[in-house]
């Protein structure tokens, strides 16, 4: 645009070595999304460690690693709904996910979760400028009042229950995950791998066994049937951008995981939007928060994510247009992938005697929870299925599991 004395200059050589990058670290993204229990963090410090080895420029690297990051937030959906076994981030997502999947209704729940991711990238883009000046402007009231605030989250997420037998089940359940968080989030234990961090065993301990024990004696996943969408244009929108918006508090406010974000969504969802909402408006934080965690690091030089970490590590040039752009290409590669490889995804599930799949998913988050944490890894896990039966067997919602680690922020335990 020569008139208004801007002119933009497109090399092409520049633009498809992104273009190249960016596939090669969607790729990436996929592997990891669909290792069950497999935690985004977790995954960011491997990628961290791997990519100073890449040779390539570090805008290049950057770019492969931001694209890994968002495809990881898309995919890892898909082994929550087909297994029942989510990261932290899908935890609150898993239930209402894996409840349709049950239910034959597994291809729409996985386009939901797609439409959540996509949207709200699309979302983050233009709100990431207005949002970075306003987060910052509010940070300081929010963080002196964090614990106050999430307090409110527990109290309403605890009172939403129907029955005050269930509202019971659900305080004892909420407690214990505190105990276990004040107890383990701190642990710094040896293990063989260096990108470490007791989330991965507490997630798949609190989230995952409980539903693969009952699935080893269950029937297994039906078949599937119809991928259309049940939930009106406006309730997915609205879903998203609560989603998008929750994802903003995670790229800014310490303290906040997109677990925890996504657990505030569930407050502020429409009621007549019920799972299938749900998924949208949580799948949409740890995507979203990409975004605005690049933004936080640009805008007050703190990274948010393990990913931010990994890019601050490897010391990628911000150059936010490319990174952006690079962003927004790994959006949409992750909803072509979450639907085409998720539906493969059910149809294996499906095809195969799912108690085997069981048993050989809990021994794969045994063997997880020792790499990342060594011997104490699997101790944790072990407490953790435990602690995590407690709301099942007792029919209350599982989402009072994430007192985990709401539960040591409103005590000012930090970790």
């Amino acid at each position: 645009m020569v008139g208004s004395g801007l002119e933009v200059v497109v090399d092409p050589v520049f633009t498809l070595q992104v273009v190249g990058w960016v596939f090669a670290g969607a790729l990436l993204g996929c592997c990891s999304g669909l290792v069950p229990g497999l935690h985004a963090n977790n995954f960011a410090l491997l990628l961290a460690g791997f990519a100073t080895a890449v040779p390539g420029p570090p805008l290049f690297v950057g770019c492969a690693m931001l694209a890994a990051g968002v495809v990881h937030t898309f995919l890892n959906a898909v082994p929550a709904m087909a297994l029942g076994v989510p990261d932290a981030e899908m935890a609150v997502t898993a239930l209402p996910g894996h409840r349709m999947v049950l239910a034959g209704r597994g291809h729409e729940a996985i386009r939901l979760s797609a439409i959540g991711s996509l949207l709200a990238v699309v979302a983050a883009v233009p709100l990431a400028i207005p949002v970075t000046w306003s987060v910052t402007t509010v940070y300081p009231t929010v963080r002196a009042n964090l614990p106050l605030l999430l307090a409110a989250v527990a109290v309403a997420l605890i009172a939403s229950e129907p029955t005050w037998r269930a509202r019971l089940v659900a305080t004892f359940s909420f407690s214990l995950a505190t105990c276990l968080g004040v107890l383990t989030l701190d642990l710094s234990p040896n293990a063989p791998l260096e990108a470490g961090g007791t989330l991965a065993p507490l997630f798949a301990g609190l989230f995952g066994a409980p539903v693969l024990i009952d699935a080893v004696f269950g029937g297994g996943v039906p078949s599937q049937r119809g991928d259309s969408i049940r939930l009106s244009r406006r309730l997915v929108a609205v879903t998203a951008l609560a989603g998008a918006l929750a994802g903003a508090i995670v790229g800014y406010i310490p303290g906040i995981s997109a677990a925890i974000a996504a657990v505030a969504v569930l407050v502020l969802v429409p009621g007549d939007a019920g799972d299938r909402g749900y998924i949208v408006a949580t799948s949409g934080v740890d995507t979203a928060n990409t975004i605005f965690a690049l933004f936080a690091l640009v805008a007050i030089d703190q990274p948010r994510t393990g990913v931010m970490v990994a890019v601050e590590e490897v010391g990628v040039p911000l150059e936010v247009p490319v990174l952006v752009a690079g962003v927004v290409l790994a959006g949409v590669i992750g909803f072509v992938l979450v639907v085409a490889v998720g539906d493969a995804y059910l149809a294996f599930v499906g095809d195969v005697p799912y108690w085997r799949i069981s048993a050989a998913v809990l021994g794969l988050l045994v063997v997880l929870s020792y790499l990342f944490t060594g011997v104490v890894g699997i101790v944790v896990f072990l407490v953790a299925a435990v602690v995590g039966l407690v709301p099942v067997r007792l029919r209350a919602r599982r989402v009072h599991l994430m007192g985990v680690l709401i539960g040591p922020l409103i005590l000012g335990t930090s970790f």
